[in-house]
């Protein structure tokens, strides 16, 4: 399925002072044992920026409706949400539905700006209303799927069912099984003719609480802290804000993304949307947790998704959905980079890996027993050892092979690294005989592995003892930034070279590629230091 964007977007208004080019709202939901705690979030959710505030009533010990509600529309510094949700829907409140009929009631009664109720009682509840809808209240009529997205002719007739019955405002969240479902829920959104919230929770849906601005939707759950939320998958307003930028997201803005899986620790959002945003490029850089790449490029298809870098497990399956692929990359058999052409929609893969890698190393072996003309690289003729044998391991023995030095390959199974080896007119090793492979002192050692990485940062691919004979360690792993296998090289005598120092380095020419601007290398640099 293509989802096609570029028609049919409705009119996100005009920009208010260049700071803001959607009218998207930021709704901070609210949980907490009393009201005075409520109130308390409240203000805090002011001060981070959000927009309006979901006040939800089924997590409250204890409630006076008609005292509490006043109170809390009274003192409220934002426009205000009541939602008081069942256990039935996902919610805390499982008492008689008469009581929470009641309060909801009470809400529009006294000024609340909208309420929540759910599909499945929406028509018993404007029984209860009589008719008699009090106030401005706009009330949103809601459904939640917890299991997975339908398809998008079963989501087009719950919009319908919504609308039928008496929606002001159409809600609904469903759960992705798969990145892809995102995509038909831009499909309805995009199309809708009444104003529209639209979710899919889970980190697979991830995408669709970032781009509601694009696609046209009336607001996006954001949480005042990491962790505290009241659906899967919600990013903070902090994340919202600054780092994926959403006030500066329109219809016109393009999609970048890093596509990976486990993905959520990459901090190529980060260092992407820092940058877009410090010289005004109409684009957003988000996460994507993607299970089976060809199918996400066969869905996302339209111009809108313009680029992405690849990192485990997908750089070797990229390199076969690109229609185009730069012949370095070609030789090493994957790619890390895929742009989008704009005028013939064509994918082009590169891979900025090796560059980052080795020019990272070159710069670590550099030292004043080194001639400074530059002609020769100071891996000329070194033993250089390549852990892993996946899209960066290849990456990184091609990229020491063109350098001149003799490249020896490690990983976990032989059979991998016998067919790397081979390619690059190498040696193979297992990882297990690593450990007692010293034939030289002053070699290089290259992890490309996720060993180390966050959150099992205690794992390392090479015991300390057998660190002793190198000369240069460097892990591409940089979450931690010194992983376990650097700080052990360092004390036993080692230079190291960091990932973030292969990540700047990558990074530089993708941001090139996609914007056709020179690369921000001070800012990137100011970025990863950070971090």
């Amino acid at each position: 399925m293509e989802i096609v964007v570029e028609s049919g977007v409705k009119s996100m208004g005009s920009e208010v002072g260049m700071v803001r080019k959607n009218q998207t709202l930021i709704c901070a939901p609210l949980m907490a044992d009393t009201v005075d705690q409520v109130v308390e979030l409240m203000h805090k959710a002011k001060l981070q920026g959000a927009d309006i505030v979901e006040i939800r009533l089924d997590h409250l010990k204890s409630f006076n409706p008609h005292f509490d509600i006043e109170r809390l529309i009274k003192v409220c510094p934002l426009p205000t949400l009541f939602t008081y949700r069942p256990i039935w829907e996902g919610g805390q409140y499982d008492g008689d539905e008469k009581s929470r009929y009641n309060a909801l009631q009470i809400a529009m009664e006294l000024g609340a700006d909208h309420i929540d109720i759910e599909l499945k009682a929406a028509h018993e509840f404007n029984n209860f209303l009589n008719g008699k809808k009090p106030g401005n209240c706009k009330v949103i009529v809601s459904s939640h799927n917890y299991d997975n997205t339908p398809s998008a002719e079963e989501l087009g007739n719950l919009v319908a069912r919504i609308q039928a019955a008496g929606a002001d405002i159409v809600k609904f969240a469903t759960t992705a099984v798969d990145v892809t479902d995102v995509a038909r829920v831009f499909q309805i959104t995009v199309h809708s003719q009444v104003p529209i919230i639209a979710m899919v929770m889970g980190e697979r849906g991830l995408m669709s609480r970032l781009l509601c601005p694009k696609f046209g939707g009336y607001l996006t759950f954001g949480t005042l802290e990491a962790g505290k939320v009241s659906a899967p998958g919600q990013p903070t307003i902090e994340e919202l804000v600054n780092l994926y930028n959403i006030r500066l997201i329109g219809p016109d803005t393009k999609v970048f993304g890093i596509i990976g899986k486990p993905v959520s620790h990459s901090k190529s959002p980060k260092l992407f949307n820092k940058a877009f945003k410090s010289v005004g490029f109409n684009g957003v850089y988000v996460h994507l947790l993607v299970d089976d790449i060809s199918r996400f490029f066969e869905t996302y298809s339209s111009s809108d998704f313009a680029g992405f870098s690849c990192t485990i497990p997908h750089k070797e399956a990229a390199l076969a959905c690109c229609d185009e692929v730069d012949p370095v990359a070609k030789s090493i058999g994957a790619v890390n980079c895929i742009v989008r052409k704009p005028f013939d929609g064509k994918l082009f893969g590169c891979n900025t890996d090796y560059i980052g890698a080795i020019s990272a190393i070159e710069s670590g072996l550099k030292g004043p027993h080194y001639s400074a003309n530059g002609i020769e690289s100071p891996l000329a003729g070194k033993l250089f050892i390549v852990i892993g044998a996946g899209g960066a391991g290849k990456a990184l023995a091609y990229g020491a092979k063109e350098k001149g030095a003799r490249v020896v390959i490690a990983n976990r199974t032989y059979d991998r690294a016998r067919e790397l080896a081979e390619i690059v007119g190498g040696q193979a090793l297992s990882l297990l005989e690593l450990s007692s492979f010293h034939p030289e002192s002053g070699m290089i050692l290259a992890n490309t592995t996720s060993i180390g990485m966050q959150p099992k940062v205690d794992e390392t691919p090479v015991p300390k003892e057998a660190l002793r004979n190198y000369e240069l360690v460097f892990d591409a792993v940089y979450t931690p930034k010194i992983t376990r296998l650097l700080r052990e090289a360092e004390e036993m005598g080692a230079k190291i070279v960091t990932g973030v120092d292969m990540f700047i380095g990558q990074a530089y020419e993708q941001y090139e590629r996609f914007t056709g601007l020179p690369a921000p290398k001070e800012l990137f640099k100011e970025i990863m230091e950070d971090h």
